[in-house]
């Protein structure tokens, strides 16, 4: 079962990977539902090598995902990271489910929004599963 959802949750890290570089890449579709926004006036607007980084970072996540639950051989990341780095990276996606109480997370203020629609429906919750079998994984390793 471990090696299920590490598959699962693998896979969701790399495919969102794959959404950042494709909006990297100059591709608009879906761009606008994953910035928050104050009506119709976007919160921020992410430069290239910010979403690079995102896409990057979010690979790295997929791949950390894959050694910790032990399906693939151990290439990127010591012994001792394994110990912390689940936790770690399980506390950020709870931390971003739950959000900041105002633009992103369950108990955002602000609503009606295409980023709180889809924040409320997808984002959080992914976030959430994501969290939530990444402590499962990381409790399977100690």
């Amino acid at each position: 079962m471990v090696s299920f959802f590490t598959w699962v949750v693998g896979g969701i890290l790399f495919l969102l990977s794959g959404i950042h570089l494709y909006w990297m890449a100059g591709g608009r579709r879906g761009a606008l539902a994953a910035i928050p926004s104050k009506g119709s006036e976007l919160l921020f607007r992410p430069t290239n090598v910010a979403t690079g980084i995102v896409a990057g970072a979010l690979a790295l996540a997929g791949w950390f995902v894959l050694e910790l639950g032990e399906v693939v051989e151990w290439l990127l990341f010591p012994d001792w990271v394994f110990i912390y780095g689940g936790w770690v990276l399980s506390a950020v996606f709870i931390i971003r489910a739950i959000g900041d109480f105002r633009w992103i997370g369950f108990f955002k203020k602000q609503k009606g929004t295409l980023f709180a629609k889809w924040d409320t429906m997808l984002y959080s919750p992914l976030c959430l599963f994501i969290g939530i079998c990444l402590i499962f994984l990381t409790k399977g390793r100690l």
